[in-house]
């Protein structure tokens, strides 16, 4: 089997439709990953890792993830291939993408990964630029299902999204962008909070309108009533030059227990990690009752296995 020709660069790539059918295949996937069942679909395909951004959790979720599902791996970063540096990005996937069957790319600019996949004979993935986080995301919203509408026998309810609050507190950076088009996709609403001058812009973030989020100028107030409480590292990769400014800028914007108390009783807390614990979240949040970020961790290499089948197989029975 063969899926057409299909790239995973942001969130709104895919339908409703689709994640409803990922996140079902997620969990079959995971229950039998945790029952030790062999399930190697893959076998005989080749995932391209290439990595110009450190990483830690993207890197060992896809490579065991591929593994695991019967394929294989190459590694590449910028130090060890040509991208970008004495080969055009372009030249760089007309090679690559004849000798891999699917290519993972962590950048800077999306502009570069959209210039790679242009130009790429098998499926591109982002696994994360300064714009979007889809892989996450997908994580996220799938360890929140899990968590709250999945019932004992694998089957994930879709519907108990809408209408949920997902507060988001700190920078508007990619996993906000990502979050912002995951709400208005699949019907709940974002409260986001920010400091002054690191606000999201809409445009960057790529949403059609504003009926799905809303803004808090107090982080404590976003918080409020909602359904799970998310947060970020005060200062991502690339703007280290800007670390100092970042923690006096976002003092206020620490997830705190007095935030998790006026959320819903029931509230999840999420991190894409790594954490900063008394910067972006206090230690008793993150390592709190309330907390999923561990889950939420581990639920990266199971969403992306069902992504990676989806992307080489198209849709199974």
């Amino acid at each position: 089997m063969k899926a057409p020709l299909r790239h995973y660069l942001q969130f709104k790539d895919l339908t409703a439709d689709d994640y409803g059918y990922l996140f079902q295949r997620t969990a079959l996937i995971k229950r039998r990953f945790k029952n030790y069942e062999r399930y190697q679909p893959l076998v005989d395909r080749t995932l391209a890792l290439i990595f110009e951004k450190a990483s830690t959790r993207t890197r060992v979720s896809f490579e065991a993830g591929m593994y695991q599902m019967g394929g294989s791996v190459v590694h590449l970063t910028t130090g060890d291939s040509q991208l970008g540096r004495a080969e055009p990005i372009e030249d760089s996937a007309r090679v690559i993408s004849r000798m891999t069957d699917l290519v993972m790319i962590r950048t800077f600019e999306q502009s570069k990964i959209e210039r790679f996949a242009s130009h790429s004979r098998v499926p591109v993935i982002n696994g994360l630029t300064n714009e979007f986080h889809p892989c996450q995301i997908m994580a996220d919203l799938f360890t929140w299902l899990e968590a709250r509408a999945m019932d004992g026998h694998d089957r994930i309810d879709m519907s108990a999204l809408r209408g949920r609050v997902v507060a988001w507190v700190g920078d508007g950076n990619n996993m906000a962008n990502t979050w912002l088009q995951a709400a208005e996709l699949l019907g709940f609403t974002v409260h986001l909070s920010t400091p002054h001058g690191y606000e999201v812009d809409p445009a960057v973030a790529g949403l059609r309108g504003n009926g799905s989020y809303r803004v808090f100028a107090d982080p404590l107030e976003a918080c409020r009533g909602a359904d799970l409480v998310t947060t970020d590292v005060w200062t991502s990769m690339g703007f280290e030059a800007e670390n100092e400014a970042r923690r006096a800028a976002f003092a206020r914007w620490r997830v705190s227990a007095e935030m998790m108390a006026v959320a819903l009783p029931d509230a999840l807390f999420m991190h894409c990690l790594p954490a900063h614990r008394g910067e972006e979240v206090d230690a008793d949040v993150i390592d709190g009752p309330q907390s999923v970020v561990w889950d939420e961790a581990e639920n990266r290499m199971h969403v992306q296995k069902a992504l990676m089948e989806w992307l080489l197989l198209g849709r199974i029975g």
